[in-house]
């Protein structure tokens, strides 16, 4: 018996934007929730599945954004959504460093088997992407025995003290927020629109900027996003990641992977870096990992992890055995479904459409990115001048689609689809785009 699938939700806008339950949650957020917590489309979210989000006045939104790559499998995907109900009612907590449970042991399985590298792996779990940066530091800190911190240009890696020191621009995360972390050093990267290098020698640029200014005798770790994510997914030219690791390697610096944004088959591979042919010596997951539940996983060789004393890793919530039961689900999906099959299929449908856009506006300089993780960027061909991309979104969100903003300049629109998204519901979404993006660029 063949069985019978459901008809994807469409778009559809039936009131005004935002509605008037939206009006009415909108004006209690503003007198109860900080007002340092924006939200970039004024509606409130009743429900979701898959690539589709409906307000609380019954708009159906495409969801170009994931919650920012987080909902990467789709929202309420089936298996997760029977996973976290059947470990509910079997253990929400009891502090895996206290009493351990087997889902947290599943998931640093699946971990160590799709990481880049066949060498010995070993992994611990914290809450978001945040604390595993400041966990990977800390890991590479105490096996090297090293201070200094090292970034590249355009990064992002949290909120926290630490990470937003290692941001590369203050603002928003960090403008009047001091005093900073100390040791933290940023150098150049690869971004091939702007350098116009190639990926040795964007390396050997970085490398050069790293002995000069930092010195490699107390440089612990190098952070790279193996796709840069707030910083507009930029991609490095080939061979840069791989160089810098044998840079790195060969002056006993942890090279650490921060794929918060790109990894779980996010890109068309379960995680970015292997794209680039880079064996990092730690990865950094969080966002996707957990379908929607909180979750971030600090993943290494296992004589780094190791290297830290008994008790010196840990968390209250860290690994709760709820969101790993969600992770389990959405690795036992990776596995038997080809996930990174569906990021192939997405940029298979997607870039064609963001090309013939860039075609009818050259105001777009270029379509960059790997599977469902896409973007465009926007200069003024006559002034050079990076073109807001705020407005787009906007106008986009009025019309059914939320799609995000990036870029160090603000001039970037980013594509993180679920992998769930139909062929139908990207080309539905584009076309919105493409008006969007008509009409702003004519009324600038």
């Amino acid at each position: 018996m063949t069985d019978i699938v459901a008809p994807a939700l469409s778009r559809s806008i039936v009131t005004e934007i935002p509605g008037p339950n939206s009006r009415a949650l909108l004006e209690r957020k503003e007198r109860v929730v900080a007002k340092a917590v924006p939200h970039q489309l004024p509606v409130f979210i009743e429900s979701a599945h898959d690539a589709i989000i409906t307000d609380v006045d019954g708009n159906r939104f495409i969801d170009l954004g994931c919650g920012i790559g987080v909902t990467t499998i789709g929202h309420t995907n089936d298996k997760v959504v029977d996973a976290v109900r059947e470990q509910v009612g079997k253990l929400t907590h009891s502090l895996f460093g206290t009493t351990p449970y087997e889902p947290y042991v599943r998931i640093a399985e699946y971990l160590a088997a799709h990481t880049p590298g066949d060498h010995d792996k070993k992994s611990f779990f914290v809450n978001s992407g945040s604390e595993a940066v400041e966990n990977g530091v800390k890991i590479a800190r105490k096996y090297t025995g090293r201070r200094a911190v090292a970034v590249v240009e355009h990064g992002y890696h949290g909120r926290t003290n630490l990470t937003m020191t290692m941001n590369y621009k203050p603002m928003p995360y960090a403008a009047g927020m001091g005093p900073l972390a100390s040791d933290i050093f940023h150098a150049p990267g690869s971004y091939p629109l702007q350098d116009g290098l190639s990926g040795a020698e964007a390396a050997e640029r970085t490398q050069y900027h790293l002995e000069k200014h930092v010195g490699v005798e107390d440089l612990s770790c190098l952070v790279i996003e193996p796709i840069q994510g707030e910083g507009g997914f930029i991609v490095p030219a080939d061979g840069y990641l791989p160089a810098m690791q044998e840079w790195c390697t060969a002056n006993g610096v942890v090279m650490i992977a921060d794929e918060v944004q790109s990894g779980i088959c996010r890109t068309g591979a379960t995680f970015a870096s292997d794209h680039f042919g880079w064996v990092p010596d730690l990865v950094l997951s969080a966002k996707g990992i957990a379908g929607g539940l909180p979750l971030a996983g600090v993943t290494g060789r296992a004589e780094i992890m190791d290297s830290v004393h008994v008790g010196g890793l840990g968390g209250t919530f860290g690994g709760n055995p709820i969101a790993c039961a969600a992770a389990v689900a959405v690795f036992e999906q990776i596995e038997a479904d080809d996930l990174n099959g569906e990021a192939q299929r997405i940029e298979r449908v997607m870039r064609p459409l963001l090309d013939e856009l860039a075609e009818r506006h050259p105001e777009i300089i270029e379509v960059r990115g790997k599977g469902a993780m896409l973007a465009v960027e926007l200069i003024d061909p006559e002034t050079g001048a990076p073109i807001p991309a705020a407005p787009i979104s906007a106008a986009a969100g009025l019309d059914g689609v939320l799609v995000l903003t990036a870029g160090t300049d603000y001039n970037v629109l980013r594509f993180l689809p679920s992998l769930a998204i139909t062929d139908d519901q990207i080309r539905e979404a584009i076309d919105v785009i493409g008006r969007a993006l008509a009409s702003s660029l004519s009324a600038a």
